[in-house]
């Protein structure tokens, strides 16, 4: 008859001798404890790491342990369901015989693994940045193509735009035509036009006099007329006119 107790015991004295600084006993009965388990660092020094516990089963190691994920880093819901289903299929294959070494080392390969995939990872999304990049800079020398679809669009686009430009620009001269006054209506509305000119003299200091008595002598002048002269010819005063 299988002692149970006896190999529960003895597997939990080789774990503690195997794991020294990540294992932990939680409960004495059941037995159960925590081991952590930290892959191998990536090329950055990234680790992922993950707590199991296991719990024994009455008749463990003819039953599977319990097991379960007590905490994680840097692993996403992905990884830690890839985790679960790892050990199920590790528990079942090794029913019979204690597995619990077993179990962490397989977790332990599969976390060396995501740490691999990370790498892999953030190399194709470096590759997938320089190939958006240079698609960018090819489109920025070479343009877009021109096919008879895209001319279409950009043509309506800009038909479009230059009569809404014609538009605004007809409707801004008509209402500047509107607002324009004549010349009449100018004078009619600003009453100080008439007396502009005068003022724009007297503000610059030229004050126009007029000498009356210059007038008043020119009835005093004599003035010849050419009929009066004996020696008038008309037609030397043709000739003058034609020369």
């Amino acid at each position: 008859m299988t002692d149970y107790g006896e190999e529960q015991r003895n597997e939990l004295e080789a774990l503690e001798s195997i794991y020294p600084d990540s294992f932990t006993v939680l409960s004495e009965n059941p037995p159960s404890f925590t081991i952590t388990v930290t892959s191998e660092a990536g090329e950055n020094d990234e680790t992922v790491q993950t707590t199991l516990k296991f719990t024994y089963s009455e008749k463990y190691p003819d039953e599977a342990p319990l097991y379960e994920i007590f905490s994680q880093l840097n692993l996403d819901d992905n990884d830690v369901s890839d985790i679960l289903k790892l050990l199920a299929l590790q528990a079942e294959e090794n029913l019979g015989m204690v597995m619990i070494f077993t179990l962490v080392t397989a977790v332990q390969e599969k976390l060396n693994e995501i740490v691999d995939q990370i790498k892999t990872r953030r190399e194709e999304e470096k590759k997938q940045k320089e190939k958006e990049a240079e698609e960018a800079e090819k489109q920025l020398f070479h343009g877009t193509p021109v096919t008879i679809e895209n001319f279409l669009s950009w043509k309506a686009k800009f038909d479009a735009e230059l009569l809404e430009i014609k538009k605004k620009r007809m409707k801004e001269e008509e209402q500047a035509g509107k607002n324009k006054l004549s010349g009449r209506q100018l004078f009619e509305t600003d009453h100080n036009l008439d007396t502009s000119d005068i003022q724009f003299l007297e503000d610059a200091g030229n004050n126009v006099e007029v000498d009356e008595s210059l007038f008043q002598e020119m009835d005093d002048l004599e003035l010849e007329d050419d009929e009066d002269d004996p020696d008038y010819s008309p037609a030397d005063r043709e000739s003058d006119l034609t020369d």
